[in-house]
C-alpha cells in the first residue's frame, strides 16, 4: 500500500509542476488504507434505502466524445467518486482512487458480480483535467477490460450544476493575485448507484472502504 501511495502522490506532484501551494500531509491515514477494523454484516442481511435520484450532466469521456453522466448510470450498480488528479491530500482524491482500486480487486474474483458494477471516477477540475490527461491517469489503475470510466467536463459551467446536484463542494485555491494553484479545498464524497439511477449509499472519508463498498454492492444486487 506504501509504495502505491508514492506512485499516485508522485503523479500529483508531477502533474501539479511543482505548483508553490502544497497542503500539508496528514498524520494520520484514512481507515480504507488499512484492513477492516470490524465484521461487517453479511451481504443481503440489511437493507440500503434509497437516499434520491442520481443526477444528470454534461461529461466529456477520454476519447473527448461529449455525452451525459446518466450514459454511465443506470445499466449496472456505479460507484461514483468525484477525484481531481493533482490532489495532494492523501486522505482525499488519492483514497478514493485507492480504495476504487480496491474495489475492481474484489469484483474481478467475483463472478457474480464482474459485469454487474461499474466504477466512475468524475474529476471536478476540467482546467487540467482534460480527456487526455485523465486517460493516461486512469490507464494506470485500470485493469484491462474493467467496466472503470473516467471523465471529465468542457469548462467549469458545464461541471457546476453537476456538482451542485451531488451536492460536491469545491473551493479552488488562488495566490494573491487570482492566479489558480493547481489545488483545491473540498469534501470527498463517493455514491453507491443502483441501476435505476437511484443513489443508495454516500461513503465519506471515515467510512470508504473496499471491504464495506463491495460489501454493499453484493446487497444491493440481492435486492
Amino acid at each position: 500500500m506504501r509504495q502505491w501511495l508514492i506512485g499516485l502522490l508522485g503523479w500529483c506532484a508531477v502533474s501539479a509542476f511543482g505548483a508553490p501551494h502544497q497542503h500539508e500531509p496528514p498524520v494520520v491515514l484514512a481507515p480504507g488504507y488499512e484492513d477492516l477494523q470490524f465484521e461487517p454484516p453479511s451481504a443481503g442481511s440489511y437493507q440500503l434505502p434509497s437516499m434520491g435520484d442520481a443526477a444528470d450532466g454534461l461529461i466529456l469521456n477520454t476519447s473527448g466524445n461529449a455525452g451525459r453522466l446518466h450514459d454511465y448510470l443506470g445499466d449496472k450498480a456505479t460507484v461514483l467518486s468525484f477525484i481531481f488528479t493533482t490532489c495532494n491530500d492523501v486522505n482525499g482524491c488519492p483514497l478514493a482512487t485507492y480504495v476504487m482500486s480496491g474495489v475492481q480487486k474484489a469484483v474481478l474474483k467475483d463472478p457474480d458480480l464482474v459485469d454487474q458494477v461499474r466504477i466512475v471516477s468524475f474529476s471536478f477540475d476540467p482546467e487540467k483535467d482534460t480527456p487526455s490527461v485523465l486517460g493516461r491517469y486512469g490507464d494506470q489503475f485500470r485493469a484491462e477490460g474493467f467496466d472503470w470510466e473516467f471523465l471529465t467536463t468542457a469548462s467549469e459551467d458545464a461541471l457546476r450544476p453537476t456538482l451542485d446536484a451531488y451536492d460536491q463542494w469545491v473551493i479552488r485555491d488562488y495566490d494573491e493575485e487570482g492566479n489558480y494553484l493547481g489545488t483545491m479545498s473540498h469534501i470527498l464524497r463517493v455514491y453507491l448507484i443502483d441501476s435505476d439511477r437511484r443513489i443508495r449509499n454516500i461513503y465519506s472519508t471515515s467510512y470508504l472502504h473496499a471491504d464495506t463498498v463491495v460489501n454493499d454492492l453484493r446487497t444491493l444486487l440481492m435486492q
